[in-house]
């Protein structure tokens, strides 16, 4: 009997204390958003030279050297930055047994060249032989002050909550009190690029003259932030 009352008395305290935590204060939750688009000014682009016979002959070849000399003395004249330009895979660099059995034997290099402006890229692609670039293409992109604008817009998004729920409860004829939870959402998007023509991707292997320019258009990247919030309401 005794045991019975003590169960009933640890189990009375426990929803005493229990009620005496509960928040019982009036609340509101609203969300801000803030958002924003910016065009890409750091773009990374693929380039694959490879290794060419002229006139299909085995004795003038033209080596991968060469065109490699090409590419850095084109990107220096761009004034870019040598560091700008990292190799990216290799292919046939592994194979000097296959080299010496067969003459025809070509082999390719892929970089991976950083720019910021694409119209020194036209000039880079330019002065390089057409015949050696088996193909160029757009990487990635990227937004140099993206870690700035990510805040700022943090802090808008949460400006905005904080100004809806002032209207909101001032509207009922009270007055908004101390902020208690505060969740972020992340709807950041990185489209990938557009482009006017299909040719950023070329085949030159066979071409005659220097490989084409093509025109790009960028979609903007779209940083957009909501901030969750719940406010005390005085």
């Amino acid at each position: 009997m005794k045991n019975l009352l003590a169960l009933a008395f640890v189990a009375l305290f426990s929803i005493s204390a229990m009620a005496q935590q509960a928040d019982l204060r009036k609340k509101i939750s609203v969300s801000g958003t803030a958002e924003t688009e910016v065009t890409p000014d750091i773009i990374y682009i693929s380039i694959s030279l490879k290794e060419y016979l002229k006139d299909g002959n085995s004795k003038k070849k033209v080596e991968i050297n060469e065109l490699e000399t090409q590419l850095y003395n084109a990107i220096q004249s761009a004034g870019i930055s040598k560091e700008n330009l990292t190799i990216s895979n290799l292919s046939g660099y592994n194979t000097a047994t296959e080299k010496k059995k067969n003459p025809d034997f070509l082999v390719s290099k892929q970089y991976r060249l950083k720019v910021t402006d694409l119209n020194k890229w036209n000039a880079i692609i330019g002065a390089v032989d057409a015949k050696g670039v088996a193909y160029t293409n757009i990487d990635s992109y990227d937004y140099s002050k993206i870690e700035t604008l990510k805040k700022e817009l943090k802090i808008k998004a949460l400006q905005a909550a904080k100004a809806k729920a002032t209207y909101l409860v001032e509207a009922l004829g009270n007055q908004l009190g101390s902020v208690i939870d505060i969740q972020e959402i992340n709807n950041e998007t990185f489209p990938q690029p557009v482009y006017r023509t299909n040719m950023m991707m070329v085949r030159s292997a066979a071409a005659d003259t220097a490989a084409p320019s093509a025109e790009i258009d960028f979609k903007q990247i779209k940083l957009s932030y909501v901030m969750n919030t719940v406010f005390e309401i005085k």
